[in-house]
């Protein structure tokens, strides 16, 4: 789980850099309004994924040397999907600002539209279809 978690906050940290560096930009001002929401959302978004991330790290700080291992792992078991779910979110979101900026709204919905399936696919039914073969043969 911790290399899980190494491998999404330095994701997103990296997005969140990308987003943060947007209004610095000479055509930032051109953004529509719903352009500058969906923008504000997302940087909302990956700073409270990073927020949900270092949850982590307090609560085994708080914890370590407690002997309660078992509310750590629950806790960051149950952190990792929510902070997955999100990052989809913003992912999705930061695709359909930068095709919507460059190619047009209808490309941006497009691409957007693919991108959730895509991890739809890859992140739920995917695994869950693994997880089930792996269920059966085990018994």
């Amino acid at each position: 789980m911790l290399q899980e978690l190494r491998v999404m906050q330095a994701g997103v940290q990296i997005l969140a850099g990308f987003l943060l560096i947007l209004p610095f930009q000479s055509r930032f001002e051109e953004l529509d309004d719903l352009q500058i929401t969906v923008y504000l959302c997302l940087v909302g978004l990956a700073f409270l994924i990073q927020a949900l991330l270092l949850s982590t790290i307090t609560l085994h700080r708080a914890l370590f040397g407690l002997h309660v291992k078992g509310t750590l792992v629950q806790h960051t078991a149950a952190t990792i999907p929510m902070a997955t779910a999100l990052v989809g979110v913003v992912l999705m979101g930061t695709m359909w600002l930068i095709f919507d900026l460059v190619l047009g709204r209808t490309a941006s919905l497009v691409v957007a539209g693919a991108l959730l399936v895509l991890e739809a696919i890859l992140w739920l039914a995917y695994p869950l279809t693994l997880r089930r073969r792996a269920l059966r043969e085990r018994g």
